[in-house]
């Protein structure tokens, strides 16, 4: 699958979108700060409510948690699709074939098949949770802690592999 996706990885270098972020003095370091900002929203934001959810700063009502954090982690989410768009383009053929890219990749979407589980299965009784936590509801909390900072950490592992 991933050496089929090699000539598209490397017409979208070869265009004129790959060339600008490759090119230009502000696009790749302007798009890696933006894509660090989404990093920190969204395991900031996720990575707390995930560890709530998961037993830990029980004082803390698990509803009223999840309406405040959701939405920034989204946010960060939103931020990480759009600058990863430019990351990638700069640099497609080398990602591509990157093994800490393509761990990247797949944990992001295990971890976010995980989190569109986790609203199916729990959203609706989240106020539960402060006094019956469900426990494959956090074994889910847990594994998305864990996911997206492996996720994170191979981004990073990216330009070492």
């Amino acid at each position: 699958m991933w050496d089929a996706l090699a000539g598209a990885a490397a017409a979208i270098e070869a265009s004129d979108f790959g060339h600008w972020a490759r090119g230009s003095a502000y696009a790749y370091p302007v798009a890696n700060l933006i894509h660090l900002l989404g990093l920190v929203l969204l395991v900031g934001g996720i990575g707390l409510l995930d560890l709530r959810l998961a037993g830990l700063f029980r004082t803390l009502p698990a509803e009223a948690l999840s309406r405040i954090l959701t939405p920034v982690a989204i946010l960060g989410i939103m931020l990480l699709v759009g600058s990863s768009s430019v990351l990638f383009a700069a640099d497609a053929r080398s990602l591509i074939l990157s093994g800490a890219f393509r761990w990247k990749i797949m944990l992001i979407a295990v971890a976010l098949a995980n989190a569109v589980a986790f609203r199916i299965f729990w959203q609706g009784c989240l106020a539960d949770w402060d006094s019956r936590p469900p426990a494959l509801g956090r074994a889910m909390a847990g594994g998305s802690v864990a996911l997206w900072l492996a996720a994170a950490a191979l981004g990073r592992l990216i330009a070492y592999a």
